[in-house]
């Protein structure tokens, strides 16, 4: 018996393992279509269950993702909100302002609704917000080609550094360096000394549309980077060789393609500007599935995938938590 119990545990573990079956069996499971309007960002927090939404009503919305259950909505009507990311406490996130006169970012405490620092030092739209793990860091790119860097704990910024063109930026999952793209290129520099310019500089194939976003897969090996004409890039993060590029439709100019690794940094999945969604082996290069997009949606989706799940929501004109269908696995089925 008890040798049963660990097989059964160990093929109920293989089971849910990421692979390119379970991939393809992933569809959406609970669907909230009560936003009426773009969700504009998605964030997860590392240590709780919670997840936090921004959309275009101008509000911001707490999930518990275990119970896949909307805790909280808090509206910022004075203020509006683009993106919005969570800092290492479970119901703090700092977010951007998206109402064309008030460029700054804030630091909420969703908990009780209070305002807790403003960071003010863009002059145009915040187009990227990347959060340095484990600390008080955090690192904002504008369409006012500056990249700012701030400390949680302190309203003024602690260093600028300028651009040519929209910029795209984030930390790796240690927060030793952040990556800086712009112009078809990706910087790389230190965290502890920015100043010096960037240590690496890698080119993304000659691809000089605007940069979108660009990520870092947990264990660092990998970067991606999405640009407006529908490009996904792939690299290795340490030597910057390019390793694949996806294409999917072109975004508009006001649009974001997004992306996402997943938590072992073998898939990707991305957006289009169709707003459907696609997955990549990011080993292989070659497709996997890909989902079409919400109900009367046209706009590309953003995408999280949720740490240590085998799980990724997408936002739309809905908000849906994509999940693997187990009647679809031979493991499970064979169980069966």
């Amino acid at each position: 018996m008890v040798g049963g119990g660990a097989q059964a545990e160990r093929e109920e573990r293989v089971s849910l393992e990421l692979s390119e079956e379970l991939v393809r069996s992933m569809e959406p499971g609970a669907v909230f279509r009560d936003y009426n309007c773009r969700i504009s960002s998605i964030d997860f927090n590392k240590n709780s269950s919670y997840m936090v939404t921004a959309s275009d009503d101008d509000s911001i919305r707490l999930y518990d993702v275990a119970t896949a259950t909307c805790m909280k909505t808090v509206n910022s009507k004075k203020y509006g909100v683009d993106l919005v990311c969570f800092t290492s406490h479970p119901t703090t996130v700092i977010y951007s302002s998206r109402n064309g006169w008030d460029d700054s970012l804030r630091l909420l405490s969703l908990h009780d609704n209070k305002y807790l620092r403003y960071f003010k030092g863009h002059h145009d739209r915040v187009v990227s917000l990347s959060l340095c793990s484990g600390g008080e860091s955090f690192i904002s790119g504008s369409l006012d080609r500056t990249v700012l860097l701030w400390d949680q704990r302190v309203e003024k910024c602690q260093g600028l550094l300028r651009v040519q063109g929209r910029p795209a930026a984030a930390y790796d999952d240690q927060g030793l360096v952040f990556a800086i793209a712009f112009g078809g290129y990706i910087r790389m520099f230190d965290s502890r000394m920015y100043h010096k310019g960037p240590f690496e500089i890698f080119s993304v194939g000659g691809d000089l549309s605007e940069a979108n976003v660009v990520k870092f897969s947990n264990d660092g090996r990998f970067m991606l980077l999405t640009t407006m004409d529908g490009h996904i890039h792939v690299l290795d993060s340490f030597r910057g060789t390019l390793l694949s590029t996806y294409s999917v439709k072109p975004v508009a100019e006001e649009s974001t393609l997004d992306a996402t690794f997943s938590p072992d940094g073998m898939y990707v999945v991305s957006g289009s500007g169709d707003g459907s969604a696609h997955a990549w082996s990011a080993r292989s290069g070659k497709q996997v599935q890909s989902w079409m997009g919400g109900h009367g949606s046209e706009a590309p989706p953003v995408i999280k995938w949720a740490p240590g799940s085998p799980m990724f929501v997408t936002g739309s004109s809905e908000l849906a938590f994509v999940i693997p269908d187990l009647s679809k696995l031979s493991a499970y089925a064979n169980r069966k």
